[in-house]
């Protein structure tokens, strides 16, 4: 499905019904990474996937991209979907967008899950090596982009063992535009620091990690339950960064339970 958003086109499936879970994929990929979550999870609730702009069947215009452009983008989806309350689940990106979309819209969270990201800003160094795949991007387009990312992405046994999954990381990173690829890097770098938003989440939270995730490891995601009152953590044995396509009947059942005690 599509619909014209902010001006743009923007992809996204809409199934089941129920409570309405509300999935924000990771960078550099595309609502397909959380198909198995929507397959199993359709019976019982509402899923919303959705292409952030820049990425998949979404629009990628060529211009300056945003956090807060991306939760009102979500915003203005879920209007034109009638939907006024979800309970969102982000991962890395994703998250960050989930921090944007509370800073906004927090009355119309009804549950936060927060998988493989983090709250902090990133460092000087961070911003660079954000800046040099801008590049790299630029220059030598989403294939080099998926080379540099699949390694940081994916447990190391994933890579060697499972090369059905590498495939559809790969392909998920190399369908997306250049430009929302950049777009996306500029609007990570510039992302403001959510540490002090965690005391004020006020909704349920879980909280969700990789155990061989090293982009966001788990001392990050001990921070965000440290401070967001009574969230709680799931660590997913032999998951990396992307836990819920190495893990996926585990990552599915933490969201199940979870969104189960809300309905």
């Amino acid at each position: 499905m599509k619909a014209t958003i902010n001006g743009v086109t923007i992809a996204y499936d809409d199934q089941g019904s129920g409570l309405p879970l509300v999935f924000l994929h990771a960078f550099p990929l595309n609502r397909r990474m959380w198909r198995d979550q929507a397959e199993a999870l359709s019976s019982t609730f509402r899923i919303v996937t959705i292409d952030l702009r820049g990425h998949g069947e979404s629009d990628a215009p060529l211009w300056r991209y945003t956090l807060d452009q991306a939760a009102e983008d979500i915003r203005a989806l879920l209007d034109h979907l009638s939907i006024r309350g979800a309970v969102f689940v982000g991962l890395s990106m994703g998250g960050y967008i989930c921090f944007a979309f509370h800073r906004r819209y927090a009355d119309r969270m009804k549950g936060l899950i927060l998988a493989d990201t983090k709250a902090q800003a990133d460092t000087p160094e961070g911003r660079d090596s954000r800046f040099q795949m801008a590049q790299v991007a630029y220059r030598k387009g989403t294939g080099a982009i998926a080379d540099m990312m699949i390694p940081r992405l994916l447990a190391p046994a994933t890579v060697q063992q499972r090369p059905e999954l590498v495939r559809a990381v790969r392909a998920m990173i190399e369908g997306n535009e250049v430009s929302g690829i950049a777009g996306d890097l500029m609007a990570m770098a510039e992302r403001a620091d959510s540490t002090p938003l965690l005391g004020g989440i006020r909704c349920p939270t879980q909280i969700i990690v990789g155990e061989l995730d090293q982009p966001t490891p788990l001392a990050d995601a001990q921070l965000m339950v440290d401070q967001i009152p009574g969230a709680s953590l799931a660590v997913i044995p032999e998951a990396a960064h992307l836990s819920n396509l190495e893990q996926p009947d585990e990552f599915t059942q933490i969201v199940e339970r979870f969104a189960s005690q809300l309905a």
